[in-house]
């Protein structure tokens, strides 16, 4: 996920990334954002800020417990939006989308 500096909600969207940080999945016990599992964050509507995201896996059995850390950190940073969270499977996720962080905090570099 890319940000263009130019883009007039660009601050916001850097502090919902830094948010997302501390949302980690309960499986693989790395955070949202090294996963890569955080596709786009949209700001246009004032009242909301839609994400969206995708799941390791269409069967996640945790998925409802991320997409409540998702609500629950962007709540506490945006107490004045809504947070609406579309879930995509296209693209797919795959390892190459994770940060090398997050390639290291599994082992797999």
């Amino acid at each position: 996920m890319e940000f263009n500096i130019n883009d007039p909600h660009y601050e916001m969207k850097m502090n919902a990334v830094t948010a997302l940080y501390n949302v980690i999945d309960p499986e693989l016990f790395v955070n949202i954002i090294d996963l890569g599992l955080v596709y786009d964050l949209d700001f246009s509507d004032d009242a909301k800020i839609k994400v969206t995201m995708t799941l390791s896996t269409k069967h996640c059995p945790l998925g409802d417990a991320i997409k409540q850390g998702v609500t629950n950190v962007l709540g506490m940073a945006f107490p004045e939006r809504e947070t609406e969270i579309e879930i995509v499977w296209e693209p797919e996720w795959n390892f190459d989308m994770m940060s090398p962080e997050g390639r290291r905090d599994l082992g797999l570099d």
